[in-house]
């Protein structure tokens, strides 16, 4: 249950969400053993299933009434998407384990790990054009175009010190937000809602999506190797520069050394995380993600109130609350 405080704010979806889990396993189909193995593993995985809650919040935001069953289905598809992206990461990656869980090429190898992401990206492909809607087609394929772009651009950007935050965001944008946003769109386009609240929807997912990126970043320094389910400052060890290092280098140019020369040297990895957080790059990280939660909550002034949009701007409290 995702809450803040004692609200549960996918109470609205939840039925939603508990079908959709059942609908996902039977979406991706039988047609080969191994492969659907693999799927239903990670749908019985869990998770929080943020980003179709978010569509179906969406979507009970623009229009009177439960979510049209196209709205459902694009709630599936938007799970499908981000499933396919995660299980991609982790091969890249060489994780074994996320969130304390055996990751798919962990459980399965590694080329069965890559087929069932590419078979998940397959299927929602072609869920997405059922849905009938060309603007839908192209905002979610533009997702899609943009996982593989903030991977390349992640990769090309390890252990590179002269990172600028623009590039930062950028990454955050493609790796997270950019699926937030478009489907938050996707949902109110579904709905026929006017291009001022289309707008707004897509404001709300990329702002939200920037900041929830940000606080796993933080996370990585400030959570421990149990609440992370993978070792703390794995992401710095990795060369995968975030907002708290690059304001520490800000603050202190020499932290560079450390970086360039990939941790090579005994001590140097627990040296550098110690400099990060001698600087105000974790208060700072902070304030960057409160400032984007704000922007998010801001983009729903397009929405009449309703308990749906309560629920999407308690979701952005939410978020933030990950670092308290």
């Amino acid at each position: 249950m995702v809450s803040v405080g004692n609200r549960n704010m996918f109470a609205l979806v939840e039925e939603d969400l508990k079908e959709m889990t059942q609908n996902l396993k039977r979406l991706v189909g039988a047609k080969h053993p191994v492969l659907y193995a693999a799927a239903e593993y990670l749908f019985d995985a869990g998770g929080k299933r943020i980003r179709p809650a978010i569509v179906l919040l969406a979507a009970r935001a623009t229009q009177a009434g439960n979510p049209t069953e196209r709205h459902r289905r694009l709630a599936e598809i938007t799970e499908m998407i981000h499933t396919a992206a995660l299980v991609h990461d982790d091969v890249i990656d060489t994780a074994e384990v996320r969130r304390g869980i055996a990751t798919v090429n962990g459980h399965f190898g590694n080329r069965v790990a890559v087929l069932a992401g590419d078979f998940l990206f397959a299927q929602s492909s072609l869920y997405l054009a059922r849905l009938g809607s060309l603007e839908v087609v192209e905002l979610l394929s533009i997702v899609i175009a943009d996982f593989a772009e903030g991977e390349i651009l992640q990769n090309l950007s390890q252990f590179d010190a002269r990172l600028t935050f623009d590039t930062y965001i950028d990454k955050s944008f493609y790796k997270t937000a950019s699926l937030m946003a478009g489907s938050s769109r996707a949902a109110a386009v579904l709905s026929g809602s006017p291009v001022e609240v289309c707008n707004g929807l897509y404001d709300y997912g990329k702002h939200l999506g920037i900041a929830f990126q940000v606080v796993d970043d933080l996370l990585d320094f400030t959570g421990s190797t149990e609440s992370l389910g993978k070792p703390a400052g794995s992401d710095l060890q990795q060369g995968n520069l975030t907002a708290p290092v690059l304001y520490a280098l800000e603050e202190i140019p020499y932290l560079a050394e450390f970086i360039d020369r990939q941790f090579s040297t005994e001590g140097d990895l627990e040296k550098a995380l110690q400099l990060v957080h001698t600087t105000h790059g974790i208060e700072r990280s902070r304030e960057l993600a409160r400032t984007h939660a704000r922007q998010a909550v801001q983009s729903l002034d397009v929405l009449p109130s309703s308990p749906a949009r309560q629920a999407l701007i308690n979701l952005a409290d939410y978020v933030l609350e990950r670092v308290y």
